[in-house]
């Protein structure tokens, strides 16, 4: 219930529950402990209201990112935040699948199963990012092998899994690679490892989740129940869902923009 909620992974709230800071009806949490109505459960000391995870439906949104705003909840320069784009929710909270930085665009997923996003951000669910990407200049053959094989960055020997031109004229050249780790600005700094400068970056897939091609920036889109089954299969978890989803209506393409 707590991983649901996207109050921790369900790792982290096993061993919370083996340091004693989940209590139970005032009584330390034990593994396999079942939530009943009107249980009083706190972590840390701090009651958590549990309540509303158990009511909310599983839904994912895939948010087409512009370049401009941050994945953040709230921002201290006053810059546009995603969250702020997507539909308001009355028992839970969005949770974002990883990041794009400021000027990346493109697919995000946003979800309210926290161990959905977990699942799918964990460095062993080794889930394939693809990018479009946009480079200035040529690249030699020899640079592009290097990025296939291995180079060091400051946080550890980092690789593209694949690597494909996608055309381009004059300064301009396009390409489409593949990572299958989520490391800040890793893309980024591949190419610039080599010197290559990118002058556009935008996310086109996360794992079997497509940018559909006439999903305009600033929109977002809301994942059927089939492409729920089909994402939760991929993920390999079971989707148990609440009573409440026999009444979730059909899911649609939305301007975030005029919500």
């Amino acid at each position: 219930m707590l991983a649901r909620g996207g109050v921790g992974s369900r790792r982290e709230i096993e061993r919370w529950i083996a340091e004693g800071r989940l209590k139970l009806n005032g009584e330390p949490a034990k593994l396999g402990d079942r939530l009943k109505a009107r249980d009083y459960l706190q972590l840390n000391e701090r009651v958590v209201h549990w309540e509303k995870f158990a009511v909310q439906p599983t839904r994912v949104l895939l948010y087409h990112k512009p370049t401009g705003e941050v994945v953040t909840r709230r921002d201290p320069e006053g810059r546009p935040v995603v969250f702020t784009q997507l539909p308001t929710l009355t028992t839970a909270r969005w949770i974002s699948v990883g990041r794009l930085d400021i000027n990346t665009s493109g697919l995000l997923l946003v979800t309210n199963n926290g161990e959905l996003a977990n699942k799918l951000m964990h460095p062993s669910t080794q889930v394939e990012r693809e990018y479009a990407v946009r480079i200035l200049g040529d690249v030699a053959e020899t640079t592009l092998e290097k990025l296939k094989q291995g180079v060091e960055l400051e946080d550890g020997t980092a690789k593209f899994d694949a690597i494909r031109f996608f055309g381009g004229e004059g300064a301009n050249k396009w390409y489409h690679v593949i990572v299958s780790e989520g490391r800040n600005r890793l893309v980024r700094r591949l190419w610039e490892s080599q010197e290559v400068i990118v002058s556009r970056l935008m996310r086109v897939r996360y794992g079997p989740v497509v940018l559909p091609e006439r999903l305009k920036a600033g929109t977002f889109y809301e994942l059927t129940d089939k492409e729920l089954d089909l994402l939760f299969e991929f993920a390999g978890l079971e989707r148990n869902e609440p009573e409440i989803t026999k009444t979730k209506p059909e899911p649609k393409s939305h301007n975030a923009r005029r919500r």
